[in-house]
């Protein structure tokens, strides 16, 4: 592999797409190069999306792959009812959604709002779901790329499944603490408390008082995103 330098992609996308997705796990093995073959493909280009704009809506068909460059987008639900459920939020440069539905054909049950102006990175799903003899090699070390990032994902839903099974909220939060905590009993937060409460199925209102009742006895330490386990024989009774 040659050694990573500024890209040269200028005229196809702007340098910080290039610097971006240096990061991020679809083009890990990439050369430069090859990075830039992709974003000089005529099936990727950058969007910009206002506060306010929906990038897809549930019950779309799925067209692109979008790989989050700047600003913050929702990944949202509304029930039979009308009320908009928060899944999950999208704000790090390189964070990719809307993959699994390109890859299964399925149309969308989510949609995605930006709640600020944003600019993502749309990859069309032709662009690595084509008959391999067709395909560059960019493509290719996409398509494998993906095939990766859906086992860790995977992964990912196992020990969500195994927090979610969990009777009651203090035991996921419990669950939940322990697949992250360090050997010396601290937990860094790597998302907000929506999110959090998204993820553990729960109000964020609930997850706050289980917190805050977790604290009052003793049982953990909270100070905004690092939580340390105070008592690990009380915490481990709940596992």
């Amino acid at each position: 592999m040659t050694q990573r330098k500024p890209c040269g992609c200028a005229e196809a996308m702007e340098a910080s797409a290039c610097e971006i997705l240096r990061c991020s796990m679809l083009t890990a093995g990439m050369t430069d190069e090859e990075i830039e073959e992709l974003l000089a493909s005529s099936k990727v280009h950058r969007q910009h999306y206002s506060r306010g704009e929906i990038l897809f809506y549930d019950g779309d068909m799925p067209k692109y792959l979008y790989i989050h460059l700047k600003g913050e987008v929702h990944i949202l639900k509304d029930t039979v009812s009308g009320r908009r459920i928060f899944i999950s939020e999208v704000s790090e440069p390189g964070d990719m959604f809307g993959e699994v539905y390109n890859v299964l054909g399925q149309p969308y049950d989510i949609y995605v709002e930006a709640v600020e102006a944003s600019d993502v990175l749309m990859i069309a799903s032709d662009y690595f779901t084509i008959d391999n003899a067709g395909m560059t090699r960019s493509a290719l070390l996409v398509q494998r790329n993906l095939m990766r990032i859906f086992a860790k994902k995977a992964y990912f839903m196992h020990g969500r499944i195994k927090v979610l099974a969990s009777g009651s909220l203090r035991e996921k939060i419990v669950r939940f603490l322990f697949q992250i905590m360090k050997p010396d009993g601290t937990a860094m937060l790597m998302a907000t408390r929506e999110y959090l409460a998204a993820y553990l199925a729960v109000t964020r209102p609930s997850l706050s008082r289980e917190l805050g009742a977790m604290q009052r006895e003793g049982l953990l330490a909270v100070s905004g995103k690092r939580i340390k386990v105070l008592d690990m024989a009380r915490f481990e009774a709940y596992l």
